[in-house]
């Protein structure tokens, strides 16, 4: 039984997307090949999806230590208390964002969870001095009791990000005994 023109639309998609994550540095002609597709379908795909919001933007996947950076979790537990629109701006706004940049710390997403915690935020530092004002600081636009607990995990070794294998992923022998 043929595929309803929507259901091949929504097929086409979902081969052009997950081409794209692992290749979005690479030309329409060659993400084309790749999807078997014409150059001006990925072209159209690719606008359809940038228009409604599907495709937010398009970022590289960096090696943290050749920039003498390192990758960290901070997770965040709130308490009971209701938030104000006032704090809850001030996390998903920009105030978060502009505070970190003053102590050298880049944001890289935040997300609002379910489990044992309620946010989860990932950041770049230098070193863990950074990631401590990063708390304090966070600790402080959020006072007057929102807060229960933060959590900090640094990331030892990156085994994939963004569906992309790290290229050294042989280094990470180095942390286990192996036999």
């Amino acid at each position: 039984m043929p595929k309803s023109s929507k259901e091949q639309i929504d097929e086409d998609e979902k081969t052009f997307i997950k081409i794209l994550q692992k290749n979005s540095g690479d030309s329409i002609e060659s993400i084309a090949k790749r999807c078997g597709f014409s150059r001006q379908k990925v072209w159209r795909i690719k606008k359809r999806l940038e228009k409604d919001k599907t495709i937010w933007g398009y970022s590289a996947v960096l090696d943290e230590e050749k920039l003498n950076l390192k990758r960290y979790f901070i997770l965040i537990k709130r308490t009971s208390k209701p938030a104000t629109r006032e704090k809850l701006d001030t996390v998903i706004g920009r105030e978060l964002k502009k505070e970190s940049a003053k102590i050298g710390i880049g944001i890289e997403g935040s997300f609002y969870i379910h489990g044992s915690f309620d946010w989860l935020i990932t950041i770049t530092a230098n070193h863990i001095r950074e990631v401590k004002k990063f708390c304090e600081t966070f600790g402080t636009l959020f006072s007057e009791g929102f807060i229960s607990d933060i959590q900090v995990l640094e990331v030892i070794f990156p085994v994939e990000k963004n569906g992309i294998v790290n290229p050294n992923i042989k280094e990470i022998e180095s942390l286990f005994s192996v036999e």
